[in-house]
């Protein structure tokens, strides 16, 4: 016999807005008032540069081509690995 859990009685719904709301208020909360996270994505960019700086022909090739892939993120600079 088929199961209507539309008529079910037993079946029901929790809405977690309020608490991912909450849960996401008392996320930034515990991370002070001295997080900056402007300067959290300057500092991860700098340690990408820094990552794939200097890289030689090959390198950068093989660099382009994870990119390409999307194995590595793209950077929108000029696309090359270094800065």
């Amino acid at each position: 016999m088929a199961h209507d859990s539309a008529s079910d009685p037993h079946i029901f719904e929790i809405d977690l807005t309020h608490q991912e709301a909450r849960r996401r208020a008392e996320v930034l909360a515990a991370m002070g008032p001295e997080w900056d996270p402007a300067a959290v994505m300057e500092a991860e960019d700098e340690a990408y540069r820094m990552l794939y700086s200097d890289l030689d022909e090959r390198q950068q090739e093989i660099h382009d081509r994870l990119v390409a892939e999307g194995v590595l993120p793209a950077r929108p600079e000029d696309g090359r690995a270094s800065a």
